[in-house]
This record gives C-alpha cells, sequence and structure tokens, in this order.
C-alpha cells in the first residue's frame, strides 16, 4: 500500500469499520437544495436566514406565497 493510500492515525480504524458504505447514496442522488450565491453577494446575504428573507419577501411581493 502505498502512503497516499494509508490511513493516517488521527483516524481511529473502529470508526472506519464502523461505517455503512453508501448510507446516503440514494439520498445524493435524489438531489440536493443547496445553491451557490456567488462571491459578489456574499455582503448582502452572508447566511440562509438573510437569504430566506429576502427570498419571502420577493414571493410576497409578487404573490407567489400561498
Amino acid at each position: 500500500m502505498s502512503n497516499d493510500q494509508a490511513m493516517r492515525p488521527e483516524y481511529p480504524s473502529e470508526l472506519i469499520k464502523s461505517g455503512v458504505r453508501g448510507k446516503y447514496a440514494k439520498r445524493y442522488r435524489e438531489g440536493t437544495n443547496i445553491v451557490p450565491i456567488d462571491p459578489e453577494l456574499k455582503k448582502f446575504f452572508p447566511n440562509a436566514e438573510a437569504v430566506n428573507r429576502a427570498l419571502r419577501q420577493y414571493a410576497e411581493e409578487h404573490k407567489m406565497l400561498i
């Protein structure tokens, strides 16, 4: 086994052995709700709360909310 394939000492082997292969594969294939925001907009939307507030306001102004 080469060095790049060896497990680092900070990863305990019991942690690796207890994992379930493909545990989240189906969920990953179904998609995600993560949407990247362009870097220049980060100052206006620094977190999820700011983004959600802006989207709700937009939806209300455009009569998109039920």
